[in-house]
Order: C-alpha cells, then sequence, then structure tokens
C-alpha cells in the first residue's frame, strides 16, 4: 500500500476525533452545558496565484521541485503584494495565508471556492518558455507538468499555514492545463492532490476518485459531525460549450440529486460549494445599459435549461442544504436563488476586477449547521497595510440579525428603500476599493445608471425576469 495515503488515511482518523471535539467545544455535544453553540469557518476564494509575476524566477522554477519553489520566490526583489489589475503573486499569496491563520480561530474546517491558477496561466507559461505556436509535445507536457507544481505549491502553502483541518472546495474554471475549465487530464492528474493535500484524507477515497476524476465533482461528510459538504463542477454549466457538455451536465445533475436524496433520507445537512454561481452576469449586462437604463437581454452565467433543472433538484430538498457558496465574479455579494436557498458569493484575493483582496469568517449554528453572521476581512492596495484587517461585520453594518439567508431576504428590498444600506453594499461589493483613485484595467465601478442591474440580479435568477426588473426600476 502506498505509504503516503496509508499515512493520511490514519491521520484522518485522528481528525476526525479532533474534528468531534472541536464542534462539542462548541455546543455540539449532548449534555453540553456551553451555551455558544456557534462555530467559525473561514471562506477564500479566487486566488488565482501567478508564479510567473518575476520571469527572472521562471527558469529556476522550471527546473526546481514545489518543495523548492518557496525559497526561490523569496529570492525575489519584487516584495510588494499585486497591484489592482493583476493576479496574486507571492507576497499577496503570504500575506493571505498568514492572516487566514491569524483568523481560524476553532474554525473544524475550511473552504476554498475555486481558481487556484492565474489567469491565461498556459499562454503565459508557452512565451516564457519560448514554446512556438502551436507548441510541440515536449512544450505542453512541460507545461502541465509546471502546472501541477503550481497546484502542489498552493496547497501545500495553504496545508502549512491552517494546520490539520480539512479543506473543502470546488474547482473553478482557471484550475485546468486549458485555461478554459476543468478538462479530463488536469481531474485525472490532480485528484490525488486535491484529496491528500485539500481534503486531508476525509471521506471516502475511491468514492472521491471515482466524481472527481469523470466530472470534477464530490461529496465528503465530516466524520463527527451532521454534515455532508457537495463540491460541484460549474464551469461545465456555461453557455460558452453550447450543447457540447449536456451529456457531462445531465450526469452531475443526476448525481446531485441522488446525494441529495441520500442526504434527505439520513437527516444530513448540506453545504453545497460551486465556482460559477448561476444567475446572470452583472458585469457583462451592465455594459448594455442604454441612456433610459434599460436593457433588452442579460448575460446569463449558466445554460438556462441546465439552471432549470438544477433549481428544481433543489426544490425538492427544502431545508436539507443549509448552506451555498460561489465565486468566479471576484465580487462580494449573494442571490436569492428561491424562498428557500440563498448564494453567498465570496471575494477573491485576486485583484484583478479591480477588487480589493478579501475573504469571510462565518459563524454557524451548531444546531442548523446555517450560517447566522459574517465578518470581512480586506487588505486595502492603496494603503498596503502589514495584514488583511477586519472591513465589516454583516450583522453590525447592515444591523441584521438572526440566519443569514433570511437576513438577506429582508436585505433586498432595502437596497433600494433605505439608502445608507445601498451605499453600503456598493462599497462592500469591490471590498472596499475607492473608484476615486485612478487606476488602470480596473472593473468599471457601480453607477445610480447600472445600479439596477446589480440590485436586480439578487433577486432574479431567469432571463425575463431580470430584463423587466431593470427596465422597471
Amino acid at each position: 500500500m502506498n505509504t503516503r495515503y496509508s499515512t493520511v488515511r490514519l491521520f484522518s482518523l485522528i481528525l476526525a476525533v479532533i474534528l468531534q471535539l472541536q464542534l462539542v467545544a462548541c455546543g455540539g455535544g449532548s449534555g453540553s452545558n456551553n451555551t455558544n453553540k456557534d462555530f467559525p469557518v473561514v471562506v477564500f476564494s479566487d486566488v488565482h496565484f501567478n508564479p510567473f509575476y518575476d520571469p527572472s524566477l521562471f527558469p529556476e522554477l522550471v527546473s526546481k521541485d514545489a518543495g523548492e519553489w518557496e525559497s526561490i520566490f523569496k529570492k525575489s526583489s519584487i516584495s510588494a503584494p499585486s497591484v489592482w489589475g493583476g493576479d496574486t503573486n507571492y507576497p499577496l499569496l503570504a500575506l493571505t495565508l498568514s492572516s487566514i491563520r491569524q483568523n481560524l480561530g476553532e474554525s473544524p474546517l475550511i473552504i476554498y471556492t475555486g481558481d487556484i491558477l492565474g489567469h491565461n496561466f498556459p499562454q503565459t507559461f508557452f512565451k516564457l518558455y519560448g514554446s512556438q505556436d502551436p507548441p510541440s509535445v515536449a512544450a505542453v507536457a512541460a507545461m502541465k507538468a509546471f502546472t501541477d507544481k503550481t497546484v502542489a505549491f498552493f496547497m501545500r502553502q495553504v496545508r502549512s499555514s491552517v494546520g490539520n483541518i480539512p479543506l473543502m472546495f470546488a474547482v473553478g474554471n482557471s484550475d485546468s492545463y486549458t485555461g478554459l475549465g476543468p478538462d479530463s487530464s488536469f481531474l485525472s492528474d490532480t485528484a490525488e492532490l486535491y484529496y491528500t493535500d485539500f481534503l486531508n484524507g476525509t471521506g471516502d477515497h475511491q468514492a472521491f476518485l471515482n466524481t472527481f476524476k469523470s466530472g470534477g465533482y464530490y461529496s465528503v461528510e465530516p466524520n463527527g459531525t451532521n454534515l455532508m459538504v457537495i463540491g460541484l463542477n460549474t464551469f461545465e454549466f456555461s453557455p460558452f460549450f453550447g450543447d457540447t457538455t449536456s451529456s457531462a451536465v445531465t450526469a452531475e445533475l443526476a448525481w446531485l440529486d441522488s446525494t441529495l436524496a441520500s442526504a434527505q433520507a439520513r437527516g444530513k445537512k448540506v453545504w453545497l460549494l460551486m465556482h460559477v454561481p448561476p444567475g446572470a452576469d452583472k458585469y457583462s449586462t451592465a455594459q448594455s445599459v442604454d441612456s433610459n437604463g434599460h436593457i433588452t437581454s442579460a448575460t446569463m452565467m449558466w445554460n438556462q435549461n441546465y439552471q432549470a433543472s438544477f433549481l428544481q433538484i433543489l426544490s425538492k430538498y427544502p431545508g436539507v442544504i443549509t448552506l451555498t457558496l460561489a465565486a468566479h465574479t471576484h465580487m462580494d455579494e449573494y442571490r436569492i436563488m428561491s424562498s428557500s436557498d440563498v448564494l453567498e458569493i465570496t471575494p477573491s484575493i485576486a485583484p484583478y476586477f479591480g477588487n480589493n483582496p478579501a475573504f469571510k469568517v462565518f459563524t454557524f449554528s451548531y444546531d442548523t449547521f446555517k450560517p447566522t453572521d459574517y465578518r470581512s476581512l480586506n487588505y486595502d492596495l492603496a494603503a498596503n497595510p502589514e495584514q488583511f484587517n477586519r472591513y465589516y461585520t454583516y450583522s453590525k453594518a447592515y444591523s441584521e440579525r438572526g440566519l443569514l439567508n433570511d437576513s438577506f431576504a429582508r436585505l433586498f428590498p432595502l437596497l433600494v428603500t433605505n439608502n445608507a444600506k445601498q451605499a453600503l453594499y456598493r462599497g462592500h461589493y469591490f471590498s472596499g476599493h475607492n473608484y476615486s483613485i485612478p487606476i488602470t484595467n480596473t472593473f468599471n465601478p457601480i453607477t445610480n445608471a447600472n445600479w439596477p442591474v446589480y440590485w436586480c440580479g439578487i433577486g432574479n435568477m431567469v432571463e425575463p425576469e431580470i430584463v423587466a426588473c431593470v427596465n422597471s426600476y
């Protein structure tokens, strides 16, 4: 038997005991006298790590193992974190992981909602490698090896920062050898890394490999809890692919249906993780607003037939899913998928679209596994502080209490009628980036003219409803 795998499986048994004790300490054990039945979980996303930020390091990175990369990056003359419009360099990655470690608290697990690799990753590699177009077989093999090392480096940097707790995840559209979603060879080549270095051996090993290698999705049940975590691959739901991914999507949705049915039958609560969210691409749609503030169509994130099937599946299991997380937009936002399902979108670490780097620490009720609050920590690139700092706490900023999903539903209409709360939301959307500071390659800001797109995209999930909402705002 593989020694590394045996060690991981042994450790996972120890980890299960630790996880159970952590949750019991939060009030989950029978007979517990602890009245604080909440526990924190750190959630971060869209790091888009860019190992090419200092091209002078490239030859050494290619020739050396991922275990030696940290010392190579530390030799770079570039010590400042990434700027707006860029992906995450090593200085920003180190700052991020240091701040996550400082804010873990008693988190029994951590969540990452996708996009490990930087934008245009294979293209940048080939340019620095001196490859011809199209690249040779040898160049493609070198790119894949470098990609694997980058994934391994990132995962092990995270692991060394968060300790032994499992990291639940969803794959992102940049997590691939092509830059166009998790391709089959990438999933096959990195499956063991995801299982050992992210999940840390949590869940059935073979069951994970079966679904992850075939489609990039999985489910695990942290031992000692009544929780199931499902990680989906939702980039293949994109309209970009037309009908070419229909068989893969059909298989994934059928698997999701049966997995939720199993959770319901066994009394499990489910946390649902994905990268690309359903609903509108608000940024693209906002660019089409005319002089009257109207739109004729909305750009959608998913194929609408796939989205309808997905939402229909969720409607069959009310109360089973207690948390739904996505990412991809890089912004701090949320979407109301139905009266019982709210989708929270995690802001990004990479400031690629003009946002400040940010992550969140959610508070959960142990009794229900539902989120009750969160606090956002950001890194203000205008000030370049020594660490991420507390930006805002949801309940205090919006004067809302209770379960977070219910609070989001109450907040939605207030974002029209309450000018102060609307101003907060619009500022929080970019994690505090002040757009009075001129920069290049920035994500266009929210204005009074395009605000209806951003607001209507919260509470409306299908294109005709979004268009009607914007045009009647």
